[in-house]
């Protein structure tokens, strides 16, 4: 795996197009000068959790007695899973209740952001070859970066691409997630019984 093809997977797990409309729902009670500070903020609190597992994610698999084969067909049951959601999405969507006041990294952060599928990915990739963090940790940041981007350009993009496009682009982004996933799920099956 390249940093590049690590990021686009880190890329398409994040959902920042499918991310919109969650943040957008979590902060629509929030006064509007304080969005743009509030998602710099959970946008970094999220790489901090991201970052965290790229380095502990290993020590805790070896606590748990974890192997490598397992975690990447659970990866890519948990990514399927995503994936099936982002292409077929409940009609009263995903978003949760948000409590009341200013968000503070639930949801925003973990899990919309820095989800379970994002975790997993990244344990996932610094399990297989750590000696290369230099490169995950290259890849976790790209794709946060670019996830950030798309977000913080969120009121933009609605105005500009209109809601029917950005849904769009969230299912497409799930097929691909979709093979993704099922490659990870066969590639783990077949480390196990091979």
């Amino acid at each position: 795996m390249t940093v590049f093809s690590a990021a686009m997977l880190l890329f398409l797990v994040m959902d920042p197009f499918g991310n919109i409309p969650l943040f957008m729902t979590a902060l629509n009670h929030v006064d509007a000068k304080r969005h743009r500070p509030i998602i710099v903020r959970e946008l970094l609190i999220a790489l901090g959790v991201l970052i965290v597992f790229l380095f502990a994610g290993q020590y805790l698999l070896h606590v748990l007695q974890i192997r490598s084969n397992a975690l990447t067909a659970a990866g890519g049951v948990i990514l399927l899973l995503i994936a099936i959601k982002m292409v077929f999405p409940r009609s009263g969507g995903l978003s949760e209740e948000t409590p009341d006041g200013e968000p503070f990294v639930v949801p925003l952060a973990v899990p919309y952001v820095a989800g379970p599928s994002a975790m997993a990915v990244v344990l996932l990739i610094m399990t297989r070859e750590p000696a290369r963090w230099p490169e995950w940790l290259a890849a976790v940041g790209l794709a946060w970066f670019v996830s950030g981007l798309i977000i913080l350009a969120a009121g933009a993009l609605v105005r500009l691409l209109g809601k029917k496009v950005l849904t769009a682009i969230e299912r497409l982004m799930g097929m691909l997630l979709v093979a993704v996933a099922v490659q990870m799920l066969m590639t783990g099956v077949a480390q196990f019984l091979g």
